[in-house]
């Protein structure tokens, strides 16, 4: 998710479920190409709080996705995912994301290019399909052919965006006609329940927009699996009970942007976090203006329990 995904907030998701797989923001593999200074300071991660760690990728030229999964390799990631999912309109424009799967041989070229560079796994991110899901089988086929280890799928077409409820049939289907391929399902889920009663026959779920203000979902969802029950942290825990991981966020954000840009980009998470409490619209408005870790403090500690 971009503008998501950051080392701070993949490190906070470490410390709260550490079994959960993270994934960077999608990055250009054109810029990963030539060595983009934005760009590898977006793929920095902390080996030691961080793994296993995968980069998520996206663009439409073969020479550089063999050039940047070498980039990726050697800086030490655990794997390469390519996203052909991506249903935004300036990414489709560009031949990019879910237009890749309108694009059969392209995808599957640029998942060779990127297999034949390294020795770490490479998966793609897609959908079910462009206008219909017929065409779901027939192109992940592709991809595993090209060398594509895993396949995550997210329930819903490219003309479905992000409306309607995610069809989670056809990626059942398809890890049925791929039982030797690790297929993982994403759309919808929201709490630990949702995980359990859609996993069916498949390797795992991916979770994105649901941890979005509420990272402990992904906490309930890992202690789900492990048979401790379902819990459902974000209703059980107070506002005032989350405030020290909030802080936490913050301070990892800090530690790894610098305080300024840091905190700027906070604003957007602390706008989340208060998203349903009594007061919010007040305490969103002084929030979304923070500027220093001092300021997110005296906002919320009087206010933890």
């Amino acid at each position: 998710m971009a503008g998501v995904t950051d080392a701070s907030y993949r490190q906070l998701i470490k410390r709260l479920a550490p079994g959960v797989v993270v994934y960077s923001e999608f990055l250009s593999t054109d810029a990963l190409a030539y060595s983009g200074k934005k760009t590898m300071a977006m793929m920095h991660f902390d080996p030691v709080r961080e793994r296993p760690f995968i980069v998520q990728v996206f663009g439409k030229k073969p020479e550089h996705f063999l050039a940047a999964a070498k980039v990726i390799e050697q800086m030490g990631a655990d794997g390469i995912d390519i996203n052909m999912g991506c249903p935004a309109a300036k990414v489709v424009s560009s031949c990019h994301g879910s237009a890749l799967i309108r694009s059969p041989e392209l995808a599957a070229e640029l998942v060779h290019a990127a297999v034949r560079a390294v020795s770490i796994p490479v998966s793609v991110k897609t959908r079910l399909g462009w206008e219909s899901a017929e065409t779901l089988l027939p192109f992940c086929l592709r991809l595993v052919e090209a060398g594509a280890s895993c396949l995550a799928v997210h329930g819903r077409r490219f003309v479905d965006k992000f409306t309607g409820k995610a069809d989670w049939g056809p990626i059942y289907a398809l890890k049925k006609a791929l039982p030797q391929v690790t297929i993982i399902g994403n759309g919808d889920i929201t709490s630990a329940q949702d995980a359990l009663e859609k996993i069916g026959n498949l390797d795992g779920v991916m979770v994105g927009r649901g941890t979005i203000g509420n990272p402990w979902l992904l906490r309930d969802i890992c202690d789900a699996f492990a048979g401790e029950g379902v819990h459902a942290t974000q209703e059980t825990l107070s506002f005032a009970q989350k405030i020290p991981f909030i802080l936490e966020h913050c301070t990892l954000a800090v530690e790894t942007k610098g305080e300024r840009k840091g905190m700027l980009e906070m604003r957007k998470h602390l706008a989340h976090y208060v998203r349903g409490i009594e007061g919010a619209k007040e305490l969103r408005a002084r929030l979304v203006r923070v500027e220093t870790l001092a300021d997110a403090r005296k906002i919320l500690e009087p206010l933890a329990a």
